[in-house]
């Protein structure tokens, strides 16, 4: 029997929503996909809202029927701050607003180890660490944590807000060998969220069981997510390929790694 009759899924044709489409279909009866293109390859179990996250009317529609939201929508990188505004900012109160107007019980949030960037990385901090963003992107993920907390604590809406950190197909640089997020492991997390019988507000870090463990989970350990899979089977490689990096460098550091080294989005053309 699944948990729910309909999710809503924003960010569906993004990289992580593809991998969520299929991962999540046995937890509702219907998973509605959101985008802003229309999706051809629709399963029998899915349908589809296509629109802006910046429209607040066809957001707030496009949330009707559902009662859970897994939010990954919206500027996944740093970006000009038009952009970080009205995709991630203004879009996610959209997202809590049809929550709240049409009863939607729990949101599931993609956030960010960016909202956490210039904590240093031997600072091993827990989930309840002051938040230390690395950008506007990083700024934007703060302002959804706090959103959601407001919007439990006073419309009682419960969220898991998920600091993901890196999760790509495999690891790349040596960053990822601490920071890598399968893409199973975060099925595994997001279908956590969504069953746990109380999630009130929760803050988690999304990471797979990394030998190194950089930060310190233990306060989100009421979600049940147990992570299966780790960096190792790709440390060979990824050591043969790439030069060690600069101690002292700030994208050694800090855990958001490469974005404390860029300046201001709107400074020169963002590529």
């Amino acid at each position: 029997m699944p948990h729910y009759e309909r999710i809503l899924l924003t960010g569906a044709a993004g990289r992580l929503g593809t991998v969520l489409r299929a991962g999540l279909a046995p937890l509702a009866s219907k998973i509605r996909l959101a985008a802003r293109k229309p999706i051809d390859d629709l399963r029998p179990n899915e349908e589809q809202a296509i629109f802006d996250l910046a429209d607040m009317e066809a957001t707030i529609a496009a949330t009707e029927g559902c009662d859970a939201i897994v939010h990954f929508g919206g500027a996944a990188v740093e970006s000009p701050w038009q952009t970080i505004l009205d995709a991630n900012i203004r879009g996610s109160y959209h997202i809590y607003e049809g929550a709240r107007k049409h009863g939607a019980k729990r949101v599931v949030y993609a956030s960010s180890v960016h909202a956490i960037g210039y904590h240093e990385l031997e600072a091993h901090i827990g989930v309840d660490a002051p938040v230390r963003p690395d950008s506007l992107y990083g700024v934007s993920k703060n302002f959804v944590e706090s959103l959601s907390r407001l919007y439990w604590d006073k419309f009682g809406i419960e969220s898991a807000c998920l600091r993901i950190f890196s999760s790509f197909p495999e690891p790349t640089d040596r960053r990822h060998l601490w920071s890598y997020l399968s893409f199973d492991d975060c099925v595994r997390l997001v279908e956590a969220s969504l069953t746990a019988p109380r999630v009130g507000h929760t803050i988690s870090f999304g990471i797979s069981d990394n030998k190194v463990k950089a930060v310190d989970n233990s306060g989100a350990n009421h979600l049940g997510y147990i992570p299966l899979d780790n960096s190792e089977p790709f440390r060979a490689k990824v050591e043969s390929s790439t030069p060690i990096p600069d101690p002292k460098a700030s994208a050694t550091r800090y855990l958001g790694g490469f974005f404390c080294e860029l300046g201001h989005p709107d400074d020169e053309p963002h590529q």
